[in-house]
C-alpha cells in the first residue's frame, strides 16, 4: 500500500459523510498549512538536535539521565511529524511525502515508513473492528473476551493482571517498535524496501556507535534504557486514549463511513498543552474523519464535526486525560476478566467487548 491509502473515503452524493465534508471545505480546513509545518518541522528539529549536541556537551556523565528524558520527547515528536507526512498533511504529493515520512522514521527515529503505511491504513479504513483492525489483534495484551478466554497458563495469567501490568509494558514498547520495523523488511509491502533497510541501519549503526563512543558502557546502557523506555510510553500514552473502551465492530456491523468512524474513536480534552502533548490525536474523531487535514485545523474542526453529529444524534465522545485512562485500564481489566466466564466456559462471549491498541499500534 502507498501513503495515499491512507486518505479520506471517496464521497457518496447525499450521505451524511458528504454534507459534512461540504461543511469542512467550505471553512477552508482541508487546505495545507505550509507555513505553519516549516515552523513546526524547524522547532521540533531543532529540539531533536538539540538534544543529541547536550548528549555530546555533557559527555561521559550520569548526568546524560536528564539528556535521555529530553531526547525521549523530542523523539516522539519527531514521530508525530512523521504521522502527519504519512497522511499528507504537511505536502499533497506523494513523492514529498514519502521523503518527510523516511527522514523522520526510518532514519530518526528508527522505524519503517512502509510498515506503518501499510498497518496503519488497514487500522483507518475498519477502525476497532475484529477481523480487520490489526491494532485489536491479540498481543501481550488482549482486548476482547474471546481473545483472553483462548490463553493458558501464564498467558492466561497475564490476561488477568494486564491492567495493572499496562504502563510497566509501554517501556518495552519502543524496543517493539524497532523489532517489528527490522521484521517488516522482510514480510510486509512497501515501495522503497532497500532504501528503508539502508535507512534504519544507518540509523541503528549510528545510534549505538554514538552512545558507547561518548559514553561507558554502564552509562550507555542507563541512557539506552531511559530513552527507549520513556519513547516508548509516551507513544503508547499518545495512542491509548484514542480508542481503547470504544464499541469493537464486527462482520455483522453495517455502519456508514461517518459513523464507523465516530463511534469507535474517542477526543482528549485539555486545550493547547494537551495538543502539543499528543501531537494533535486528542482530535481523534476529526483525524479519523479527515486523516489529510493538517492538524493546525483539527481544532477548528472539532465544533463542525460535534455540532454536526449532534444534528444527528450521533454519540460524540470526549475525556479528559485523567478519564481516558481510567476507561483503558477498566477496559482492559475487563477484557482479561470475562464476567462469569473462565478458560473452560465459552458462554456469552460476544456480551461484553474491550477494545484498545495493540503494542506496535503506534507509530504514526
Amino acid at each position: 500500500m502507498t501513503v495515499s491509502a491512507v486518505a479520506e473515503p471517496a464521497l457518496k452524493r447525499g450521505s451524511d459523510y458528504a454534507q459534512l465534508s461540504k461543511q469542512i471545505n467550505a471553512a477552508g480546513l482541508l487546505a495545507r498549512r505550509p507555513g505553519w509545518y516549516a515552523a513546526k518541522i524547524a522547532v521540533t528539529g531543532a529540539a531533536f538536535v538539540g538534544g543529541w549536541v547536550a548528549f555530546f556537551l555533557v559527555g561521559d556523565s550520569w548526568w546524560q539521565a536528564l539528556v535521555a528524558v529530553f531526547v525521549a520527547v523530542a523523539t516522539t515528536q519527531v514521530s508525530f511529524l512523521g504521522h502527519d507526512a504519512g497522511h499528507k498533511q504537511m505536502f499533497r504529493t506523494r513523492g514529498r511525502s514519502e521523503a518527510a515520512g523516511l527522514i523522520a522514521g526510518n532514519l530518526a527515529v528508527g522505524l519503517s515508513y512502509g510498515w506503518w503505511v501499510d498497518k496503519h491504513t488497514r487500522h483507518h479504513a475498519n477502525p476497532n473492528h475484529e477481523d480487520e483492525d490489526p491494532d485489536v489483534g491479540a498481543g501481550a495484551l488482549v482486548w476482547t473476551h474471546e481473545q483472553a478466554l483462548a490463553r493458558r497458563g501464564f498467558g492466561r495469567w497475564m490476561a488477568r493482571w494486564q491492567a495493572y501490568m499496562f504502563f510497566p509494558l509501554l517501556t518495552l514498547e519502543g524496543l517493539n517498535l524497532h523489532y517489528a520495523s527490522v521484521r517488516a523488511l522482510f514480510n510486509t509491502p512497501m515501495r522503497h524496501r532497500r532504501l528503508e533497510a539502508v535507512l534504519l541501519v544507518v540509523h541503528l549503526v549510528t545510534y549505538a556507535g554514538v552512545v558507547f563512543t561518548v559514553l561507558s558502557p554502564g552509562k550507555a546502557l542507563l541512557f539506552i534504557a531511559i530513552h527507549q523506555g520513556l519513547w516508548g510510553v509516551y507513544m503508547g500514552c499518545s495512542f491509548a486514549p484514542n480508542h481503547k473502551g470504544m464499541p469493537v465492530l464486527t462482520a455483522d456491523d453495517d455502519l456508514d463511513y461517518l459513523r464507523k468512524q465516530v463511534l469507535t474513536s474517542r477526543n482528549v480534552r485539555g486545550g493547547r498543552v494537551v495538543d502539543f502533548a499528543l501531537g494533535g490525536l486528542n482530535y481523534q474523531i476529526e483525524h479519523h474523519l479527515f486523516p489529510s487535514m493538517p492538524r493546525a485545523n483539527l481544532r477548528k474542526a472539532q465544533p463542525i464535526v460535534r455540532a454536526f453529529c449532534a444534528e444527528r444524534d450521533i454519540t460524540y465522545e470526549e475525556a479528559s486525560v485523567l478519564r481516558s485512562y481510567t476507561e483503558a485500564l477498566k477496559a482492559l481489566h475487563e477484557a482479561g476478566n470475562p464476567r462469569g466466564t473462565n478458560v473452560a466456559s465459552l458462554i456469552d462471549l460476544g456480551q461484553i467487548r474491550s477494545p484498545g491498541f495493540a503494542l506496535d499500534h503506534f507509530w504514526l
